[in-house]
């Protein structure tokens, strides 16, 4: 009878909690690490795919779609949340992108004006009494004001104050989307000046006004800052701060975001700061002289004569005053504007693209009157606004 044969293999004893933690943790580890490594190298992929199209300059415009136009030639457009606005003096329609109205809304405007903001905007009649607040549904409010309006700005909580024209003695009126009086100044011309421009901050707190002021025999602005909150209750007009500029014109004034306001004089612009109490920041001279200005809630925007005056350069800076981007452009273009990255430029049939980092994505003559440029939902889509037409384009190489 055949001995039966030992194992030679020590049998191990079970594993610890310990160690079942310990090995847990360690494959853990390991697979966080090899996760995060394949995320890493995904994003580096879609964000040098997206640069590569972004970045990129580009010689053809592709015409994907064309609408004939059958609507007023007064037309005027501007883009609003996730489509375009519409509007002239017979009312305002609200269209998305596929040229599908969504609502119309009939009015009756001499001279019809607009300030849009995120979710709201505003159209009234420079001149007349008219004013109707818009969201992305319809018409939220409309009301006949007292006296011609004159300029108006519109919080994103549907607030809207609105200068009027009275002689010598103009008004600022805040109202909210009904139309009942929220706040009124009377605007002693001899001791402020006259208001150039307002801007309502996002929440319908703070209201900036420039006031021009020439009763002295020597000419000077003055920006005052208003809140209607908390900060301004015990204040005199509800006048929070106030600064004055000898031999300045100040004729635009906005805010970037909730505690940045801008204000543009003509040949320099000034950085305030504060949410509640708007203060100076920083003051940035320009030595060029400006032909017009755009911006977005990060960057504030100038084309500029150049200083030989041969030709124009637009230039970029940041909130805090630095110039991130300067690049000279071919051509003058009297409406520019700003949408993310890009800054689109138009004048008659030619367009132009450059983004912020001074890249030339398209110069090119599209051949028709250009009335507006709106980037549209897709890399590299635009719609182009013409007397007669709408088109759907498409940069291509």
């Amino acid at each position: 009878m055949a001995q039966k044969r030992k194992s030679t293999l020590k049998a191990s004893g079970a594993l610890s909690m310990e160690e079942i933690n310990h090995l847990t943790r360690k494959y853990r580890t390991a697979r966080a690490k090899r996760n995060a490594t394949i995320l890493f190298f995904l994003i580096m992929v879609v964000a040098g795919t997206y640069m590569l199209i972004t970045e990129h300059a580009y010689s053809k415009v592709y015409k994907a779609a064309s609408y004939t136009k059958t609507s007023s030639d007064n037309n005027q457009y501007v883009a609003f949340h996730n489509g375009i606005i519409r509007y002239s003096r017979n009312g305002v329609t609200y269209l998305n992108h596929k040229n599908k109205e969504l609502w119309i809304q009939s009015g009756q405007f001499k001279n019809p004006i607009i300030d849009v903001n995120k979710n709201v905007f505003a159209i009234a009649d420079c001149g007349g009494n008219s004013v109707q607040i818009f969201d992305r549904k319809g018409l939220k409010g409309e009301f006949e004001t007292t006296l011609p309006v004159e300029k108006i700005s519109i919080s994103n909580q549907g607030v809207i104050s609105i200068i009027l024209k009275n002689g010598n003695t103009p008004y600022i009126v805040t109202y909210d989307s009904s139309g009942n009086i929220l706040v009124e100044n009377e605007v002693s011309v001899s001791s402020l000046g006259y208001p150039t421009a307002l801007d309502m901050s996002e929440d319908g707190t703070v209201l900036a006004v420039t006031y021009l002021d020439t009763g002295s025999g020597s000419l000077k602005s003055k920006v005052i800052c208003y809140n209607f909150g908390e900060k301004g209750k015990n204040k005199t007009n509800h006048i929070v701060s106030q600064k004055e500029y000898d031999e300045e014109i100040m004729p635009e004034i906005y805010f970037m975001d909730k505690s940045n306001l801008v204000v543009v004089s003509d040949h320099s612009f000034i950085i305030y700061s504060g949410k509640d109490v708007p203060k100076k920041k920083k003051e940035v001279t320009l030595k060029q002289e400006i032909q017009s200005t755009f911006h977005t809630s990060k960057y504030i925007g100038f084309v500029l004569l150049k200083e030989d005056k041969t030709g124009y350069e637009v230039c970029l800076y940041n909130k805090a005053g630095k110039q991130v981007m300067c690049k000279d452009i071919k051509g003058e273009y009297s409406n520019v504007s700003m949408t993310g990255s890009e800054i689109i430029m138009y004048e008659g049939s030619r367009y132009c693209v450059i983004t912020k980092t001074g890249v030339e994505r398209i110069n090119k003559d599209l051949g028709m009157n250009i009335l507006s440029v709106i980037p549209s939902n897709g890399i590299n889509k635009y719609w182009v606004m013409g007397t007669n037409e709408l088109r759907v384009i498409y940069l291509v190489r």
